[in-house]
């Protein structure tokens, strides 16, 4: 089997990255002509909001050969608000090309997704695009690289004619005194001999090349042009000279799953192989769930998807059959610095504009989220309405176009909010015992809450009634218990708490004289699994919740003469800051500011930084709200503090 190499490529957004990728089909003859992003005309980007508006916002992988090398290609988005997508996608690569336009340089995700490379432990090449056009300075690009983002980049190749049509570019031979002294940096054997007065031998400094990129010490800089050509061999001897390529290891299967999407012929997942074979027919246990049957593999080649009899390690394989998820793994993949992904702390409203299109809409959302992790949808039949939990407002768009697009579904959002927690502050407790008062169900709980540690989400405990109570109806107890907590007292979900049972009754199976069960004189699941909902908003009632809003840990980049207004904005907008540091021209500082705050950081960063402020945010910590009046959240379906209603609107 010819040695392959997965391969991603990354970038800010308009760096010109799916351009290379449609350059790198073209000259290795897989397309008859490069796409145009701004035509629409791309082979990776599928979805119509792509071709629209420019930009990537779904990977995708297709395939070529560059002599006896196959590379997977991925290419993944570039707009912040799919960084998730981006750093999902990097923990099944062996390289990836980060490309930065030669005219505006260092851009602010091109910081955020090489700080991503670097956490995950991708071998990385740097492709200094854009040669051509009117303003392109590769020395200052490579300057700022070297400043904002390695000082151990090598440049391996020079452009000459910059700023016109007919730029070109030459490589730099390794044994060039600027090649040298980059790998002496990081290569002590070509250290001794280059301070010995020595000239070191070209395989050596492949040798020391190849170490270095594939530790991380090292980066090599190309530069070129997506759109007419120049600079690509470079890139081509760069890729299957200096990056490590795909392991083909033997033993039992294991890969890992980074894409879920729908063709005309149903489900399929993507994966990568890291070891062993996968055939069809073949039982495949993912993330530990029963063995699933494999009914189709395919593999991503230079042609396309092809349907194979079996995909071997190193490959992109396509299966059809197991219900796997995003991150799932077959067997036991290698370990790999993956990303955890907070959740989402804003959410909005979706609905049709067709109101008769309800039942498309959430049957498309439902398909959405199955695909996508990072769409946390929640439905509520009882009141018609669907919330999605957003990490970007580019994501209301693309969840749009791919209603339209798929379901033939006109969908609008309604505003977007802060999604906040309720945490309980006290301990509470409530009995509702059988034919006593205006209990209704054949089922009598008692129930204590209290608070619990922090992160620890709710807790449950049959308490005392462990063995008095058949395990079904604990089992609806608990399942009561939890839906109820999904709305406290002020509408937000409940956790970090204790529910602990304190007592129970029921009536046993019985039936009349001659007849079968009858559930009139018997008490069932749905008993307890009604009643609980009651009991346990009875008991957080007395308990007492205090509402959390979501705090996020922010780490922001900007040059040193915009820190007085943006420590002000900061201010402003009530973030701490916990840390702060300079480094050649730039101030860095970390701290926590609320989610609510977020949108107004970013919106105005630009402005206040002269578009060079680079901001991360991460989901920290949830903290109280120190207002009198805590926001609400509007309550959905039947509301178990109401009891009247409740018992006539849930009967038995």
């Amino acid at each position: 089997m010819s040695p392959s190499l997965n391969l991603g490529i990354v970038a800010h957004v308009d760096a010109g990255k799916t351009s290379l990728t449609e350059r790198l089909l073209f000259e290795a003859g897989v397309i008859d002509a490069p796409g145009s992003v701004d035509a629409g005309t791309t082979r990776t980007d599928s979805l119509d909001l792509e071709r629209r508006r420019g930009i990537t916002i779904r990977a995708a992988v297709t395939s070529f050969g560059l002599g006896d090398l196959a590379v997977n290609l991925v290419d993944t988005p570039g707009h912040p608000d799919f960084i998730a997508e981006v750093e999902r996608s990097l923990g099944v690569l062996d390289a990836a090309v980060l490309v930065l336009s030669a005219v505006e340089g260092v851009q602010p995700q091109t910081v955020v997704i090489w700080r991503a490379l670097q956490r995950i432990g991708v071998p990385t090449v740097l492709f200094v695009n854009k040669i051509d056009r009117a303003g392109a300075d590769v020395e200052r690009v490579l300057a700022q690289v070297r400043r904002r983002l390695t000082p151990y980049a090598v440049q391996l190749a020079r452009a000459d004619g910059q700023g016109d049509r007919a730029a070109t570019v030459t490589g730099v031979p390794l044994t060039d005194e600027s090649v040298v002294a980059g790998v002496a940096e990081v290569d002590d054997r070509v250290l001794a001999g280059w301070v010995a007065g020595a000239t070191p031998r070209h395989r050596d400094l492949v040798r020391a090349l190849r170490s270095g990129v594939r530790r991380g010490a090292l980066t090599p800089v190309l530069c070129g042009s997506a759109i007419t050509g120049a600079g690509i061999d470079e890139l081509h001897r760069t890729l299957t000279g200096l990056l490590p390529a795909a392991r083909h290891s033997d033993g039992p299967v294991a890969g890992t799953v980074f894409a879920v999407d729908r063709d005309e012929r149903g489900r399929r997942a993507w994966i990568r192989l890291w070891s062993g074979e996968l055939r069809v027919r073949d039982r495949v246990a993912i993330t530990g769930r029963k063995p699933e049957l494999v009914t189709e593999v395919a593999a991503s080649e230079p042609g396309g998807v092809t349907v194979a009899s079996v995909a071997r390690a190193g490959q992109i394989a396509v299966i059809r059959g197991p219900a796997a998820r995003i991150g799932d793994v077959l067997g036991r993949p290698p370990r790999r610095r993956a990303h955890h992904f907070a959740p989402a702390t804003l959410q909005a409203l979706v609905e049709p504009e067709d109101p008769t299109a309800r039942t498309a809409l959430y049957a498309g959302l439902t398909e959405l989220a199955d695909e996508d992790p990072l769409i946390d949808l929640h439905l509520n039949e009882v009141d018609g309405e669907a919330a999605v939990r957003l990490h970007g407002e580019v994501q209301k768009e693309v969840i749009a176009a791919l209603l339209e697009q798929r379901y033939g579904v006109v969908a609008r959002f309604l505003e977007t909010s802060v999604v906040c927690i309720e945490r309980v502050v006290g301990t509470g407790a409530s009995v509702d015992r059988i034919n006593v008062g205006d209990n209704p169900y054949l089922a009598g709980i008692g129930l204590r809450v209290e608070p619990g540690e922090v992160g620890s989400g709710i807790t449950f405990s049959p308490g005392i009634e462990r063995g008095n109570l058949p395990p079904a109806f604990i089992a609806a107890t608990e399942e009561g218990v939890r839906a109820a907590l999904i709305q406290g007292l002020c509408g937000w979900a409940v956790t970090d708490c204790q529910v602990s049972m304190t007592e129970s009754g029921y009536w046993p199976r019985q039936s009349r004289p001659h007849q079968k069960f009858d559930k009139s004189i018997s008490s069932v699941a749905a008993d307890f699994r009604h009643l609980a909902q009651v009991v346990v908003m009875a008991a957080l009632q007395r308990a007492g919740t205090r509402v959390c809003q979501p705090i996020e840990r922010f780490d922001l980049e900007l040059p040193d003469e915009a820190f007085g207004a943006i420590a002000a904005l900061l201010g402003r907008i009530g973030a701490v800051t916990l840390d702060t540091s300079a480094v050649a021209g730039y101030t860095r500082l970390v701290g926590h500011v609320p989610s609510a705050a977020v949108r107004d950081l970013t919106s105005r960063l630009p402005d206040l930084t002269s578009g060079e402020g680079v901001l991360v945010t991460r989901l920290d910590h949830h903290a109280p709200v120190t207002d009198t009046c805590p926001p609400r959240r509007r309550r959905t379906g039947f509301d178990p503090l109401d009891r009247g209603t409740w018992f006539r609107r849930v009967p038995r």
